[in-house]
């Protein structure tokens, strides 16, 4: 049954696998829909979750994916990990730029580390502009030392090591129909 609740994605689903598998092999859980997004950025959900606004965004996103996934090696990494898509999962996407707060402007990427429920970290789209991934994860990893508690690194490094990137600046996504 079509629901015509839920807003489409913008681009091809298959055209943007490659940015979800970037997160998802080092244990991001991807959140679809607006009640996923409730149930890990309310207070139910103890403990601290980063999540990532995703985002087709060339250079921004190009250097968030792999800055994010080298922080997430550090000793001291967020309880839970999640991301939502800019462009893909548009009503998840809303849920949780709503639940980070109502004086931030959208931003993709963006991240937000969130602490029982609270958010208390954020880091907008300028904020990845220009930076490279070690800059990146040193930013995160200060935050990390700060606000949360779990041992990392989220996978081993020998299967870290094995994660390639596809290099990309600018986007040639097409949008769908």
């Amino acid at each position: 049954m079509f629901n015509i609740n839920v807003r489409p994605p913008i681009y091809d689903p298959e055209a943007v696998q490659w940015m979800r598998d970037e997160l998802t092999y080092t244990g991001f859980k991807e959140l679809l829909n607006p009640a996923a997004v409730e149930e890990y950025l309310t207070d139910t959900t103890k403990g601290t979750v980063l999540v990532l606004v995703n985002s087709v965004c060339g250079c921004a996103a190009g250097s968030a994916r792999p800055g994010i996934n080298l922080a997430l090696q550090h000793r001291v990494i967020p309880d839970h990990y999640v991301t939502v898509f800019a462009g893909m999962e548009r009503d998840a996407v809303d849920k949780a730029r709503e639940l980070i707060g109502k004086n931030v402007p959208p931003s993709s990427p963006s991240l937000a580390l969130f602490k029982d429920g609270k958010p208390v970290y954020f880091v907008p789209r300028y904020e990845f502009e220009g930076r490279s991934p070690s800059q990146i994860a040193d930013l995160l990893i200060e935050a990390f030392d700060e606000l949360c508690t779990k041992e990392g690194p989220s996978i081993s490094p020998e299967e870290f090591a094995k994660l390639e990137y596809t290099k990309a600046c600018g986007s040639k996504i097409p949008k769908l129909n």
